[in-house]
C-alpha cells in the first residue's frame, strides 16, 4: 500500500492544502485525497511534489509492507 508524508511536510513547510495545490497545479481536494491515501499519484505528480518540498520523491511517498 502506498503511504505518504505529504500532511507532515506541508506542517514543516506551513502549507495549507491550497498552497501545496497551487504549487503542483492540482485541487485542493486532490491534496485531501492523497493525504488520506484515497488517491495514489501519477509518477509526474508525485515528482511534482517532491520538488515543491525540495525532497526527494521517496521522502514522500513509500510503500507499506502487509495487510491492513
Amino acid at each position: 500500500m502506498l503511504r505518504n508524508r505529504v500532511r507532515e511536510l506541508r506542517a514543516r513547510f506551513k502549507w495549507t492544502q491550497q498552497d501545496l495545490a497551487d504549487s503542483v497545479g492540482i485541487t485542493r481536494q486532490t491534496v485531501g485525497l492523497i493525504e488520506k491515501g484515497d488517491y495514489a499519484p501519477s509518477v509526474a505528480l508525485a515528482l511534482k511534489i517532491a520538488q515543491s518540498f525540495n525532497v526527494s520523491v521517496e521522502d514522500v511517498f513509500y510503500l507499506k509492507e502487509g495487510k491492513e
